[in-house]
């Protein structure tokens, strides 16, 4: 793996313009680069964010933050003229994040994200994004984000790994998803995708109306249960279902709370939004 050092996160407005104009898939192969910058912490800006995703104040950052920290370096790798897939378009399939140790007391941390394991899949192929956080101390968190992009033609058998419906599972609150989360979000964090932001903008896209972020889906969900989760050595996997429209009203249903267990988030007629599960970092299945 090749490393690009910025001196200073992205510029994002060129990133947007950027990303905007390549429709294309220009070829079937990920690049050997990846991207990687020292970002500081903003109180101001993530105290916006936990107002926009219910979490309480806290010294500890909220488990889903850092992402917002990546969000420039992620524009700057899945635009890059080296990047041969069009990131409108691209669909979130699955999140998975590791927080190796509780995220407090951290001001200034070193970044990277690069893409990794190109596979086939019935609609086209899916990849990894994969950001990593060090403090002082070393690895403090991790995640990957597996995207889909429809239309790639690869060479392999397609595999999916199908994660079993969660079963011990109450329901533990419901909220609304408000019309205009998608742009309050998008202020927060820098994820301007048209399919989030109006009707309007949606429709170009072949919705019918704006969706929720994939990922204020999962921020609101452990803002909710952070009296249920270990602060740390903690491993938080969703796979999105079937989107939020916006406005509406989902329900979300956890195990008990403890160092594992599973959550689902549905919306109105039982429709499945997200799926997850939590457990220690040490386990591996």
């Amino acid at each position: 793996m090749q490393w690009q050092t910025l001196s200073s996160p992205p510029f994002l407005p060129p990133l947007y313009w950027r990303a905007a104009l390549k429709r294309k898939i220009t070829g079937t192969a990920l690049p050997e680069q990846g991207v990687r910058c020292r970002v500081s912490v903003n109180s101001w800006q993530v105290a916006a964010y936990r107002k926009v995703c219910g979490f309480a104040d806290s010294p500890v950052l909220p488990a889903t933050y850092p992402h917002i920290l990546a969000f420039g370096l992620q524009m700057q790798l899945l635009t890059d003229h080296a990047f041969p897939f069009p990131l409108l378009g691209l669909i979130h399939l699955s999140n998975r994040i590791r927080i190796h140790r509780p995220l407090g007391g951290v001001s200034e941390l070193s970044i990277a994200v690069h893409a990794q394991n190109l596979q086939p899949h019935p609609k086209g192929a899916t990849f990894d994004v994969v950001t990593r956080v060090e403090d002082s101390l070393g690895l403090l968190w991790e995640a990957e984000s597996r995207m889909l992009c429809r239309g790639v033609k690869l060479d392999g058998e397609t595999a999916q790994a199908v994660q079993a419906a969660p079963t011990q599972t109450g329901e533990i609150t419901r909220w609304k998803a408000p019309a205009d989360i998608g742009r309050r979000y998008a202020r927060v964090s820098g994820d301007y995708n048209p399919i989030h932001l109006s009707a309007f903008t949606a429709k170009l896209f072949g919705f019918p109306q704006a969706i929720a972020h994939g990922l204020w889906n999962k921020a609101r969900t452990l803002a909710a249960l952070a009296e249920h989760l270990p602060a740390a050595n903690i491993e938080l996997t969703v796979e999105f279902q079937k989107p939020v429209r916006l406005p509406s009203e989902v329900v979300l249903l956890a195990s008990a709370a403890g160092a594992r267990g599973e959550l689902m988030l549905k919306g109105a007629g039982d429709i499945e939004h997200m799926r997850g599960k939590w457990q220690p970092i040490t386990e591996r299945h």
